[in-house]
This record gives structure tokens, sequence and C-alpha cells, in this order.
């Protein structure tokens, strides 16, 4: 039984599934919208939101949180200066992920995930 085992482990160890999972995180807030796999855009979803929920209240503790798991000082700086005030009133769900065809080569499902406007 998979009781209380939340999330994906995506074919990877766990320092290699962080390190994917940072790595998406900074070219979703770079770009605001990527293609990626189906799981890959379900796992990224609640590590983002969280993301931005720390950047709506800007504090030095909520900064040091956030480039702790992005480890990015501009991706960091983006979040607080532009993705946090943008959601601020928002109470939560600021992705979306669409689902897109199959990929040629493997028939891995794709989506694209975004942000809510």
């Amino acid at each position: 039984m998979r009781h209380k085992k939340k999330g994906r482990k995506l074919n990877r160890d766990s320092a290699h599934r962080k390190a994917t999972l940072r790595q998406l995180g900074k070219s979703l807030v770079y770009q605001e919208r990527i293609k990626t796999t189906e799981a890959k855009a379900k796992e990224l979803r609640p590590f983002i939101e969280k993301l931005i929920t720390r950047a709506a209240d800007d504090t030095v503790h909520n900064r040091r949180q956030v480039k702790k798991r992005l480890n990015d000082d501009q991706a960091v700086r983006k979040l607080f200066e532009d993705l946090g005030p943008r959601f601020e009133d928002r109470p939560g769900g600021y992705t979306r992920v669409l689902k897109l065809n199959r990929r040629k080569g493997d028939g891995a499902p794709q989506a694209l995930i975004e942000f809510v406007e």
C-alpha cells in the first residue's frame, strides 16, 4: 500500500530528482511557460506554488527560504519583484497544466505548464 507516500520518483534518485525540480522551477520562473513531460509538470506544480506563496510576502526569511530551494539570485529577484506581487491577492492555483500530444520519439505524454494570468 502507498499510504502517506506522496510525489513521483521520475526514475531518478533523490538528488537528481531535487536538481530536476530546481532546474524546471528556474526555467518556469524565467520563461513563465515551459513544455515538459506530464509527470514532471504535475510534480513541479506544488514545488513552484509554495515558492510563489512565499514570494507574496517579501521578507528576508522568505527570500532565504526561496533561495535555498532555487539556488539562483536572478530567479529569486524575479519571483519577489514580479511574480509575488502579481499573485498577491490570489489564494493559490498560480499555475495550470495543459496536456499536449505525445512525444514523437518515445511516446511520452507531454504537457505545458504556465502561470495563470
